[in-house]
């Protein structure tokens, strides 16, 4: 057999690819090589894993080197805190006698972190005690200027919740791992009492938001802040 009929057999045994071949393999290549997988439909392939890789860069984390702003804030703050959200809750009550912590919330700067708590006593009379993120020392608690029905309000949510806030933290790190940074006590639409509880993931410094029912420990609402 001649050199022009060994060409044309060999075309037939090794047919062109398809056009949806093509694309399969732009996309499994996000647009490198694509050369290989035919050159008929080469270049609207490439257009196709182009896109592809556009789209796998937008839904993955941000890298290490591209953090948001918040999320530079973040990383730059949560390390700092040598003491954790129960130490502070604890100092905070300390501070105030007969009183149930209602919320805490790490902030500051890295070079001066501190966690804002607030307490109250079984009236609803509330009070905000700073304590130091690295010493654990809890400042001087100050009372809240509040009026009859905020401290009725919140004398019946303290009732209500049954669920400390410890252990809504600890249903929110047994669904996502990380540091709490923040946990507040609140009530839904219906009056239910609720923990919303702030975990930071430091793989890549995003915020996730557990709203956690005071009552049975329900993860009722979960959101991840990736700004």
């Amino acid at each position: 057999m001649d050199t022009k009929s060994d060409d044309i057999l060999s075309r037939r045994e090794h047919p062109p690819l398809s056009r949806s071949t093509a694309l399969i393999c732009a996309a499994a290549a996000a647009g490198a090589l694509l050369a290989g997988c035919g050159t008929d439909s080469g270049g609207e392939a490439a257009r196709s894993g182009a896109a592809e890789a556009d789209r796998i860069a937008a839904t993955s984390p941000a890298p290490s080197g591209n953090l948001t702003e918040d999320q530079q804030e973040r990383k730059a703050l949560v390390p700092k805190a040598k003491t954790g959200y129960e130490q502070a809750l604890s100092a905070a009550v300390g501070a105030v006698p007969d009183s149930k912590p209602v919320s805490v919330e790490l902030k500051g700067s890295p070079d001066s972190p501190r966690w804002e708590a607030e307490v109250a006593t079984g009236d609803g009379t509330a009070h905000t005690v700073s304590v130091d993120a690295v010493g654990g020392k809890a400042g001087q608690a100050r009372a809240e200027d509040k009026d009859s029905d905020d401290k009725r309000e919140l004398a019946d949510l303290l009732k209500k919740a049954t669920v400390t806030p410890q252990q809504a933290a600890q249903t929110a790190t047994g669904k996502t791992k990380g540091t709490v940074t923040a946990v507040e006590l609140d009530d839904d639409d219906g009056g239910t009492p609720k923990w919303s509880v702030d975990v930071v993931t430091t793989d890549d410094w995003n915020k996730t938001t557990f709203d956690i029912d005071a009552t049975n420990r329900k993860i009722l609402r979960e959101h991840v802040d990736r700004d």
